[in-house]
């Protein structure tokens, strides 16, 4: 019977995770030209990885471009040549695109609301450039979980980031590829693979909720070590007869 490395499990069990996030949601279809959007953190430099292996097997036949869109006024110190290598090692073009925000312009909106609609501008106008007809973006299963907590408590709202979602305004699809893939198991990957660490010097960082929520979900496994699935399960099994709904 084979043994493996526990670095092969951690890889087997990220694939299995991947493959069924990919297949459950209907994430790719034949054809496809799919941009990656890469920050430079572990989650997208993983997305990477996974999705140019699954490009090799073509079945589904699609293509992928990855784009890293730097923010002009906001500290974060790209290693872009690094990123560029990795990119390409496996195969993949490579693009960089250069925009910035005035937080100034709009005091209604918080500079982080305002940083995450410029970088998805971004993404949108370099997908259209390239002919892509849907964007990849690196958040995982702990990402998805911790949205949902944050829009329920500051939001009064039972929603999240799905795996998938059409734009037909935009004609255009946001997959999460990694949506059944635990955090954890990244982290794993991202030592395994020695990823190199972007320099990130948000002045706005303080103001993000996220951290938090990512505590809180630690807190709730403790509690319950199955909670992330029953948080998951929760999505999809709404009972409304059972809920204060208007009349």
């Amino acid at each position: 019977m084979a043994q493996f490395t526990e670095e092969e499990k951690m890889m087997r069990r990220i694939e299995k995770r991947f493959s069924k996030g990919v297949v459950e949601y209907g994430l790719i279809e034949d054809g496809d030209k799919i941009l990656i959007g890469l920050s430079g953190g572990k989650d997208s430099l993983a997305l990477v990885e996974l999705l140019a292996k699954r490009a090799r097997i073509y079945k589904p036949e699609f293509s992928i471009v990855v784009v890293h869109v730097v923010m002009k006024n906001i500290p974060y110190q790209s290693d872009v040549e690094y990123l560029r290598e990795y990119v390409e090692s496996w195969g993949v073009p490579f693009l960089l695109y250069e925009t910035e925000f005035d937080a100034a312009t709009d005091t209604r909106k918080s500079p982080c609301f305002l940083c995450s609609w410029n970088r998805r501008k971004a993404l949108f106008t370099v997908a259209k450039e390239q002919g892509c007809n849907k964007i990849a973006l690196g958040h995982h299963m702990d990402d998805i979980l911790e949205t949902l907590l944050m829009n329920i408590t500051y939001q009064g709202a039972f929603s999240t980031m799905p795996p998938r979602l059409v734009m037909k305004k935009f004609d255009m699809t946001i997959i999460r590829p990694m949506c059944l893939v635990h955090e954890a198991d990244l982290m794993e990957l991202a030592q395994a693979r020695g990823y190199r660490k972007q320099v990130k010097n948000c002045p706005y960082e303080s103001q993000s909720s996220r951290s938090t929520m990512k505590g809180i979900l630690k807190q709730l496994e403790d509690m319950n070590p199955e909670a992330r699935y029953s948080l998951w399960g929760s999505m999809s099994n709404v009972q409304e007869e059972l809920l204060p709904l208007k009349v």
